[in-house]
């Protein structure tokens, strides 16, 4: 059994293993021309219940062999260009080597004498989005698994910056389409159960700072403790952005910490174009950002920032073994000091793989490339009298709903919308999402392939409606 441990005596059989998966999957991507199969719960299930995990294959090549009926044949490719549903990116090839490396040198990030040059390479990232943010000299941060752990811990020091002497006092305050780890932060964080309010948005999802500004003086006069107001850079169903600069205004005038969860939105950092767009977040007290969202990393690579490192002692704690009180005084930088994991992986490499071969204008391009395509997808929609689409779009996402010239009843017009999602993704053409809008049933592009083009978009728009019809057509027969 010792041949499959991975040092110097087995390196040759490393070379040939991993040579091997990285055939196999090229060639998948290769020749993949469908975003799914179409492949069922029912018709999968099967295959992977009768493998006993107990009589090993014991060969990598017969591993793969079950890997391709089990997983790589059905799975859902984000590469392709009509895979247009949920926040996942294609991924760039530097970040693919440096997840090969990170996961064969298998450094872990809690400790310098674990990680030694991968502690600096993170702190590096660290200060590097720190400045493209703008939050001054004093600024810094960790990786975190993604955004929700993010939200958690910027919150978990918004909570004790509060120094508040009760929990059940303390509010947050989200716009009513901010992102639902907030709500679990708060509850994780033994808050109680009114902690988290919701201000209403406007026309385009954007929080409205009257109601905040509302909210916040009724909270004061209540004798109660605003402890954050949680701004999005990004909402998860629209895209949308909300007015940093004014929330900016209303936190320094209330003395409330400022997060800014731009899981989404991170990629404006890097935009050479739409830049502006999250003016304001230089101001925020903390920051969640998701590289593996628009700098087209594969998962999981995410931070929280802060603007005063200060803060981060609030997740501090000391283990002998591990990272003694000491280690401070000798300037030994251990990153568990910062994070509310132990054992971390070192995905910043990959992050830093791509800024060394790309560039920040490279993954700027990309992210300004899909925000471009869902300009010219909204105009589509726009122009197109079988769709009503909410919201122009702010980054790169589209919500809206096919409209039959029949049909009035929009109950029945919710049910096509959804029978439309499910038929698209059984037939494995395309896969979108799906939300709801003031309670009715709309379905979402969510952009983030430079590789997919207008025509992408109009093909599935027709797939869509074809769905819709085939629906109402069936329904109009079962009802007269």
């Amino acid at each position: 059994m010792r041949s499959h441990l991975l040092n110097g005596l087995t390196a040759e059989h490393y070379r040939r293993s991993v040579t091997e998966g990285v055939e196999r999957v090229a060639a998948k991507l290769a020749t993949t021309d469908r975003p799914f199969t179409g492949v069922t719960v029912d018709a999968l299930t099967p295959r992977i219940d009768g493998i006993d995990l107990d009589r090993p294959l014991g060969d990598t090549a017969a591993v793969l062999d079950e890997l391709e009926d089990v997983y790589l044949r059905d799975a859902v490719y984000f590469h392709h260009p009509r895979y247009l549903a949920h926040l996942n990116c294609p991924v760039v090839i530097p970040a693919v080597l440096g997840e090969a490396v990170l996961s064969a040198v298998n450094s872990s990030l809690d400790t310098w004498d674990q990680s030694a040059g991968g502690t600096l390479i993170e702190r590096k990232l660290i200060d590097w989005t720190a400045a493209r943010i703008g939050l001054g000299p004093a600024a810094d941060g960790v990786f975190t698994s993604g955004g929700t752990q993010s939200n958690l811990q910027a919150l978990l020091l918004a909570r004790e910056e509060a120094k508040s002497d009760s929990l059940a006092r303390l509010r947050i305050f989200a716009s009513e389409v901010s992102h639902f780890s907030v709500q679990k932060s708060a509850k994780l964080l033994g808050l109680g159960p009114d902690a988290v309010v919701a201000i209403p948005v406007d026309h385009d999802k954007r929080m409205q700072t009257v109601g905040l500004a509302h909210e916040l003086e009724r909270c004061v006069k209540d004798g109660l403790v605003p402890m954050a107001v949680v701004a999005t850079a990004g909402s998860t169903d629209f895209g949308s952005i909300d007015p940093l600069p004014e929330i900016a205004e209303l936190c320094a005038r209330h003395g409330v910490w400022m997060h800014v969860d731009a899981a989404y939105g991170c990629g404006l950092l890097t935009s050479l174009k739409y830049r502006d767009r999250i003016d304001g977040i230089e101001r925020a007290d903390s920051v969640t950002v998701d590289y593996h969202k628009s700098f087209f990393q594969p998962v999981s690579s995410s931070a929280v920032l802060v603007r005063d490192a200060a803060t981060l002692r609030h997740a501090t704690y000391h283990a002998e073994y591990l990272n003694p009180r000491r280690m401070v005084q000798e300037r030994i930088p251990n990153q568990v000091d910062k994070s509310l994991q132990t054992t971390r992986r070192f995905d910043a490499l990959k992050l830093w793989m791509t800024l060394r071969t790309m560039g920040a204008d490279g993954i700027g391009q990309l992210f300004d490339e899909v925000c471009d395509l869902a300009r010219a997808g909204w105009q589509l929609l726009a122009a197109d009298p079988r769709y009503d689409v909410v919201v122009e779009p702010s980054l790169s996402t589209l919500v809206f709903r096919y409209i039959p010239a029949a049909v009035t009843d929009p109950a029945e017009t919710d049910r096509a919308n959804l029978y439309a999602r499910k038929a698209l993704f059984a037939s494995g053409d395309a896969v979108v999402a799906g939300t709801k809008v003031a309670g009715r049933q709309y379905l979402k592009f969510t952009l983030l392939n430079p590789e997919t083009t207008t025509a992408d978009i109009a093909a599935v728009l027709d797939l869509i409606a074809g769905h819709a019809e085939q629906y109402l057509g069936v329904s109009l027969d079962r009802a007269s």
